[in-house]
């Protein structure tokens, strides 16, 4: 089905550009933004909206063949597949975010915002669903694919949230248990971000002198070991602290139960990634 030349997909990627702009756009005239949490709904509406435009000009200049061709280990369905999926994750963590820190009554230009932002979200969802039916295999598009760029999305999430937790008492605030659990969260994204281009494409393997299944299975045990003294200091010290000085640091208590809640999820995410990674290499005995 088609109109104007557009197929179905290419009105959606049109209608997600559009809404992606809009949100982007109009939190401008509340001024400068300084809050992390803000900076990361920005931050996802410009990356969902340049993924939008990407996909779309690859699609019409019908160069996506030349790069399943050239580049890829898997289809263009399957990484236009991924792409959305994840963009559709962010854009659902923006909303809420957006929703819950800015949004008031009286904030007509944050609702007129989270509107287009809610849209945008729709459009992306709708689209993502549909490619997951056309594209049932590859892997970005299935399980392992999701699980790493999980991973890597709840990680920008902790991020966010220590750096707005510490921010303004840095100088006088760092226990070394915390900074214990940073360290965790910092060395255990870089590898995860690194294997999925491994995954990818075949032009430059990043860890060609590697066997790929086992140099993940102990990058995974790595983290779950990491991850769980994280979830074990965390909040004991975490809530310790908050309790012996709430007075003082009583408004950064949501970004201690965002962090900690989070820190969960990728503690199970990376579980479930190490079972699936145990699962394939038994298979492939």
């Amino acid at each position: 089905m088609s109109l104007c030349g557009l197929s179905l997909f290419h009105g959606l990627r049109i209608l997600e550009i559009i809404f992606c702009a809009l949100a982007l756009v109009i939190p401008m005239f509340r001024g400068p933004m300084y809050s992390p949490y803000g900076i990361w709904c920005e931050f996802v509406w410009a990356f969902a909206l340049i993924m939008a435009v990407v996909i779309l000009v690859i699609e019409k200049c019908l160069l996506d063949k030349l790069i399943e061709l050239f580049v890829l280990k898997h289809t263009w369905d399957d990484l236009s597949c991924g792409l959305t999926l994840l963009c559709s994750v962010m854009l659902l963590s923006a909303c809420l975010i957006y929703c819950i820190v800015f949004v008031c009554a009286t904030c007509i230009v944050d609702i007129i915002c989270t509107i287009a932002a809610i849209l945008a979200f729709i459009a992306y969802t709708v689209n993502a669903v549909m490619l997951k039916l056309k594209c049932p295999a590859g892997y970005l598009s299935n399980v392992q694919g999701i699980l790493r760029f999980s991973q890597a999305f709840v990680a920008c999430l902790i991020f966010t949230g220590i750096y707005n937790y510490f921010r303004g008492v840095e100088n006088q605030f760092r226990p070394p248990g915390l900074i214990w659990c940073i360290v965790v969260y910092v060395v255990c994204f870089p590898p995860t971000v690194v294997v999925m281009p491994s995954h990818l494409q075949k032009c430059v393997d990043l860890l060609r002198c590697c066997d790929l299944s086992k140099l993940e299975l102990v990058l995974d045990i790595i983290a779950v070991v990491l991850y769980v003294s994280a979830a074990i200091i965390w909040p004991a010290i975490g809530y310790k602290q908050h309790k012996r000085d709430s007075k003082n640091h009583d408004h950064r208590l949501h970004d201690l139960n965002m962090v900690t809640v989070l820190t969960y999820v990728n503690l199970g995410l990376y579980i479930a990634d190490l079972v699936l990674i145990l699962l394939a290499i038994w298979k492939n005995r």
